[in-house]
């Protein structure tokens, strides 16, 4: 008789234990590897979505930015011959009735066939006599100021012009005085190669001839900004 326990001891199914815990614990690895690539899959698709939520937001912000601009930097367009297309907010500071005279000047000034050059002067010599305002008052009134010969000085208008330019109402008229500045300009030899305030003194005859210098950065302004076409 063969020893029992010995047999028994030998036909213990010893492997088989361990091979199942070894596939339970692959399953659980590869359950767990796919769950993880899983998690990463779904987070790089909630990063996309992030992303292209903030990628829109920032374009509907920089349109909601950009348009305003836009529209600011492309004003609606001036009509010389229209005063409610003048913008309220004036042109270098000049607005309103002035800009209405200035219109009055640039228009007369074409019709007798002056260009840009002469418009710009004109402008610029109702600047510094009035200011661009067709007053009925002048430098008598204002300063005292008298002629060479000691009489009192008779300037109105928009050119401050005195009686020997023509009569009042032909003074009082901006489209008139206008007129009769250019009629004395075109009949000065060369103005277009002189300084424009020194062409304007020579019309004006007013004590300091480098006087007009200061208005013609603003008279270029308003000449270039109501020259356009009206659209």
């Amino acid at each position: 008789m063969s020893p029992a326990p010995a047999s028994r001891a030998k036909r213990r199914p010893a492997t088989k234990r361990p091979a199942a815990r070894r596939t339970r614990t692959q399953r659980r690895r590869t359950t767990g590897a796919s769950g993880k690539a899983a998690n990463r899959r779904r987070r790089r698709r909630i990063l996309r979505r992030t992303l292209l939520s903030a990628g829109a937001l920032a374009v509907a912000v920089g349109l909601l930015v950009l348009i305003p601009l836009g529209l600011a930097r492309d004003p609606a367009p001036i009509c010389i011959d229209d005063p409610q297309t003048f913008p309220e907010a004036g042109i270098e500071g000049w607005s309103g009735e002035q800009l209405e005279n200035a219109a009055t000047i640039i228009r007369t000034a074409g019709a007798l066939g002056f260009p840009r050059e002469g418009q710009i002067l004109g402008v610029m010599t109702a600047m510094g006599e009035s200011s661009l305002r067709n007053i009925d008052y002048g430098d008598w009134e204002t300063r005292g100021f008298t002629n060479p010969d000691g009489t009192r000085t008779t300037s109105i208008g928009l050119f401050q012009q005195q009686e020997w330019w023509g009569s009042v109402e032909q003074r009082m008229d901006p489209a008139t005085a206008t007129t009769l500045f250019f009629d004395r300009l075109g009949r000065l030899p060369e103005w277009q190669t002189m300084e424009p305030s020194h062409a304007i003194h020579r019309v004006q005859i007013n004590t300091d001839r480098d006087y007009y210098s200061r208005f013609q950065t603003d008279a270029t302004a308003v000449v270039d900004a109501m020259s356009g076409p009206c659209e």
